[in-house]
């Protein structure tokens, strides 16, 4: 008989080394990419700003802007999440992912 892994619920943390992981069809793994990378071009902007000494509330409006973008790419991943990993563990019974989901909205709120 052939070994074959159970999947692993994603509110359960990975047993012994094992990491979980979630494989993202071409559009979101796109759209993602596309934020952080514009996410990083933001930073540069900033610490150039500091290095050729830009007045203080310019980079302060900058540092605004890049939360606001961070935030953007949170609710975005947050969405694709509870749309699959979420929705599929419920349909497999697995409700305690509920309660992962409640911990990871905590924390993004903090």
């Amino acid at each position: 008989m052939e070994d074959q892994k159970k999947p692993i619920p994603a509110s359960q943390e990975p047993e012994s080394g094992e990491c979980r992981h979630k494989h993202r069809d071409a559009a979101e793994y796109d759209s993602l990419l596309r934020r952080l990378n514009r996410i990083e071009g933001q930073v540069r902007g900033v610490r150039g700003m500091v290095e050729k000494e830009a007045y203080c509330t310019d980079i302060l409006t900058q540092v605004s802007a890049i939360q606001s973008a961070l935030n953007a790419f949170s609710r975005e991943l947050l969405s694709n999440h509870i749309h699959t990993c979420v929705v599929a563990d419920i349909q497999n019974g697995h409700l305690e992912v509920v309660d992962d989901l409640l911990a990871t909205i905590r924390r993004l709120m903090k």
